[in-house]
């Protein structure tokens, strides 16, 4: 279409020159349908002229007569001061002057003196041959005369073979009718964006006046602080002075009572004739002496003094008042702003959206502090209208965590904002699914460095290093937090294949050997530190370790096999000294593992969770899986008091989060792709991640869990 854009230009401004050389010079429109598309009034069908059909432009970008608008704005009356457009219906505001004072269309009126100038031809034709019509081949983008090529197109575009050609007439109407449109298109969009920084120049100001606001408002709690402690100090001064003055007026009315007795003794003193008299009047103003010598001095003094540099509160209060405040600003433009999700979205799991913001010229931002807005809700409006609770974490460096848990596995949709502004791509749209998989594999049946041979039991200490029991090699496997090998631990208690149960204590871990019915405490690097037996040791399978009082806890699993099996539970100090027995043996069906809780707590899972009392008393059952369809094989109490099992049943085995006391199971990882089998020692490790031994597949896993 460039090639018809600039023959149209060329048409017009070598018409207007009065230029007849060139091949488009000959090029005219035609005149009916000109007329009828862009100077006949859509609603009275007239022809626009300069009176009663002068063309005004209404603020919808639409042109209509003066005659019909005068008309249309007479007839509807309910709207006062209004009138709606004919074409559009859109409300135009009648101006001041009425309706003659719209303004008036001014490229109806060039067009309409345009073609006053070219009635004489609307056809476009060829400037070589006079009577033949130009044609406009849209394939080509070409203007063409049929004669001039020799009657075929077609071979003027080498490699074309298929021309949509119409009449150079209907190629400029089709034209005109792309440029009003893209023109009108671009005014809204133009007209949009001034509205838009009209209405951020608006909050703009409001935002200044309310930090005005607020500025005003501190520092007038500031300044009555201020006021309040000079009124103090006046108060402190005014009392002094008082406390002084009233001290020596009191000793200046004494000296006075002193004063007024001497001259009372003194009168008539010289008519006296008697010696003795005058005498004795000599000794009490002798006396009256000495008690005046006593007052000459007063008895307070004068001295107050308002001292501001006894200590350093006046440069602590400058050093204040320098960081008191800030004026905080931001050049985020939330348009260019994108957010992703961390990783997967697993319902009933927390899941993190990271918002990164950029300023106008795309450059990442490295404070934080910008107002964030979040609406999450399902994609499905007819799942739920209701909002997801989330929480907006400030990282300080630009970007921002948006942390929530989906409730159900759903598409979900998040709207996120900045300054009450979308971000780019808004909204965001997510899937969460209900399989949660493992974040790491490690290790294969066998007897290599990776490999595990009858693989049953593992502990995770403060610095999230793993201790895995491989009892088939009689070692333990250490590994990081991360599944990668570190190193292996020998030592004398994990002998005979026997050892089947490890925990963490204070000094290292400690670890049950059925075989030789024995406890070994030992360093992290297998040196022996204690070990110690008990008499009712049949079958010692499981251990754990509460760290708080050093106490031990030992499942034992009897020396009979079948449904006459007596499992017990017994308590030990750390010194191996026997303290009491959990519950009674009739109590317990198979058990699995034993754990401490965070109170003391004692834990017993089998066929269900057994909860008793840092004593050994009962407390309660937690039956999270199907009543007798199922099996535990390893519990676990993490940070928060959240029981983790594994458990194995008939259909699926999976690894249950379970809140303590209600039983309530808060969410169940199946591992979809890679299946649990026979899942057993659970451990925990931090930021919300778990181990587990999977013996089906000799392995240990590791998954997020909450």
């Amino acid at each position: 279409m460039e090639a018809l854009r600039l023959a149209i230009q060329t048409r017009l401004g070598e018409r207007m020159v009065s230029m007849s050389s060139m091949l488009v010079e000959t090029v005219s429109i035609n005149y009916e349908d000109f007329n009828e598309s862009f100077l006949t009034c859509g609603t009275c069908l007239c022809v626009y002229d300069g009176s009663e059909h002068t063309p005004k432009l209404l603020p919808c970008s639409h042109t209509v007569c003066l005659h019909c608008l005068t008309r249309i704005a007479a007839s509807q009356t309910r709207e006062a001061g209004h009138f709606r457009c004919p074409i559009c219906r859109e409300l135009i505001t009648i101006p001041r002057g009425g309706v003659p004072a719209l303004p008036p269309s001014f490229l109806v009126n060039q067009l309409l003196d345009l073609m006053s100038r070219q009635r004489r031809e609307v056809i476009p034709k060829c400037s070589v041959h006079i009577n033949q019509e130009l044609l406009f081949c849209e394939t080509c983008d070409t203007v063409f005369c049929t004669v001039c090529t020799g009657g075929s197109h077609a071979g003027t575009s080498p490699g074309c073979t298929e021309h949509t050609i119409i009449p150079f007439s209907i190629a400029i109407k089709r034209m005109s009718e792309i440029l009003l449109y893209k023109a009108n298109e671009c005014i809204s969009k133009l007209t949009q964006a001034q509205e838009s920084v009209s209405t951020e120049l608006g909050r703009l100001d409001a935002a200044m006046e309310r930090c005005l606001g607020v500025v005003d408002a501190e520092f007038g709690e500031i300044i009555k602080k201020i006021e309040k402690k000079r009124e103090e100090l006046q108060a402190g001064v005014t009392a002094a002075a008082r406390d002084k003055k009233r001290v020596l007026e009191e000793q200046h009315a004494l000296i006075e009572a002193e004063k007024n007795k001497v001259e009372r003794e003194c009168e008539g003193l010289q008519y006296q004739v008697e010696v003795r008299n005058i005498t004795q009047r000599i000794g009490s103003l002798t006396d009256q002496l000495d008690a005046a010598v006593a007052l000459s001095e007063p008895r307070e003094n004068a001295f107050i003094t308002a001292e501001f540099n006894h200590n350093d509160a006046i440069q602590e209060l400058e050093k204040a008042l320098g960081a008191l405040g800030r004026v905080r600003s931001s050049t985020t433009l939330p348009g260019l702003c994108r957010a992703s999700l961390k990783e997967t979205a697993i319902a009933k799991l927390q899941t993190t959206v990271i918002l990164e913001t950029v300023d106008y010229h795309g450059h990442p931002r490295n404070a934080g502090g910008d107002p964030i807005g979040v609406e999450l809700t399902y994609a499905d409006q007819s799942n739920s209208n209701e909002s997801i609770d989330s929480q907006v974490i400030d990282l300080d460096n630009g970007n921002y965590e948006i942390n929530f848990r989906p409730p159900l596995a759903a598409r979900y949709c998040l709207k996120l904002s900045v300054f009450e502004r979308p971000i780019k791509d808004y909204p965001v749209f997510f899937n969460a699914t209900e399989h949660n998989e493992p974040i790491k594999i490690y290790g294969k049946m066998g007897h290599g460095r990776d490999e595990f041979y009858q693989m049953v039991a593992l502990a995770v200490d403060d610095d999230d290093v793993i201790y895995v029991l491989d009892s088939g090699n009689s070692r333990i496997k250490v590994l990081d937090s991360n599944l990668e090998f570190q190193r292996h631990v020998t030592n004398e208690g994990l002998t005979r294949q026997g050892a089947t149960g490890i925990a963490i204590s204070e000094q290292g871990l400690v670890v049950t050997n059925w075989r030789t019915r024995t406890i070994t405490e030992m360093s992290t690097h297998g040196d022996t530190i204690r070990s110690f037996t008990h008499n009712a040791f049949q079958t010692p399978f499981d251990v754990a370790v509460d760290r708080s009082y050093g106490h031990v806890l030992v499942a034992d699993s009897g020396s009979e096999s079948g449904p006459n099996r007596k499992y017990s539970v017994y308590v030990f100090d750390s010194d191996g000294k026997f303290l009491f027995q959990v519950g009674k043996p009739s109590m317990f069906s198979e058990i699995s593992s034993v754990t401490f809780g965070l109170g003391g707590e004692i834990l017993v899972a089998d066929l269900r969770i057994q909860v008793f009392s840092a004593k050994g008393d009962f407390s309660e059952e937690i039956q999270a899986g199907e009543k007798g369809k199922g099996k535990y094989g390893g519990i676990v109490i993490d940070p928060d008091g959240k029981i983790l099992a594994s458990y194995s049943g008939k259909r699926n085995s999976t690894i249950q989060v379970i809140e303590f006391g209600s039983g309530r199971v808060l969410t169940e990882i199946d591992s979809n792709s890679s299946k649990l089998r026979r899942p057993a020692g659970i451990s925990v490790l931090k930021d919300n991640h778990l181990v587990v031994i999977d013996r089906g597949n000799a392995c240990v896993k590791k998954y997020r869990y909450w």
